[in-house]
Formats: structure tokens, C-alpha cells, sequence
């Protein structure tokens, strides 16, 4: 990968290379931030094999699984934006994989939280895109999860 990467990544990338990892990366959390619903099902392998392992939604697996840990966040009061920083991009072929980290805040009714969260994604160039195939992400602080996963419910 490129030594020219952004020093974090929310989405509001712009002059990206669309049929970059980067760019598949990049609307991943533009997906995320917007609470995009249909973008995000762009941005995820919509095959069984696509499994994501989190504090939030437990892990699951196939495409219906995953949207269901989405529309949950995207659909409850509680407002999350986050952005990737400290991270590392690695290509093989058809496969590559994002390790880093996530902040950001989540909001609800005068609460807030900055969630800190490592962060690992990986993507499969399927039919000629990037489709993300699995998500991994773990909280350092077990208080900081416990009042991010109450905010969220």
C-alpha cells in the first residue's frame, strides 16, 4: 500500500481512486457515519460466508446478521460517528486488510462517549469491487464497553 495515507479515515475522503482499497475503506465509514443503510449493503459481501465479530452484535454472520447489528445502531437514539486512525493497509491480490484503531463519539440524551476501539477489516475484490467480508472490533476498557453497549439498546 501506499505510504500516502490519510491520518484517519470518516468517510469524507474525496479524490480517492474508486477501485481503491482505500476508497472501499473510506465508504465504509462514510455508510456508517451517515446511517446508510443501503450503502452500507454496497460496501459488505451480501454472501453466508461475511462474518463480523463486535461488542454490539455479538458475532454474525451472513449479510442478513450483519444488517441486523446495523439497522439496530443506525435506527436507536443514540447518535455514533467514528473514524479509523493509527492504522496499517495490507494488499495481497484480491484480498486485502485494514488494523487500527476507531474513535469518535456517541451521543444520547446529554450522554457522551468516545469509544475507543481496535479495529480490523478485511475485503475480497469480488466481481471486480471490494466487498468487505469481515470486521473484528474489542474495546480496551471493559467500563467504556459496558456504557457504549447501555447508550446503544
Amino acid at each position: 500500500m501506499s505510504a500516502l495515507l490519510p491520518a484517519a479515515i470518516d468517510g469524507n475522503e474525496t479524490d480517492l481512486d474508486p477501485t481503491s482499497p482505500l476508497a472501499a475503506l473510506s465508504a465504509f465509514y462514510r455508510a456508517f457515519n451517515g446511517r446508510d443503510i443501503e450503502a452500507m449493503g454496497r460496501n459488505w459481501h451480501d454472501g453466508g460466508d461475511a462474518a463480523m465479530s463486535n461488542p454490539l452484535g455479538g458475532i454474525a454472520r451472513g449479510w442478513p446478521a450483519i444488517r441486523a447489528v446495523y439497522q439496530r445502531i443506525f435506527a436507536g437514539k443514540a447518535r455514533v460517528r467514528v473514524e479509523f486512525h493509527d492504522y496499517t493497509l495490507h494488499e495481497a491480490g484480491d484480498v486485502f486488510w485494514a488494523v487500527g484503531r476507531e474513535r469518535g463519539a456517541l451521543e444520547r440524551e446529554g450522554l457522551r462517549l468516545e469509544p475507543a476501539i481496535r479495529t480490523s477489516r478485511l475485503f475480497r475484490r469480488i466481481g471486480g469491487t471490494w466487498r468487505q467480508v469481515h470486521h473484528h472490533g474489542s474495546f480496551d476498557d471493559a467500563a467504556l464497553l459496558a456504557a457504549y453497549q447501555e447508550a446503544v439498546r
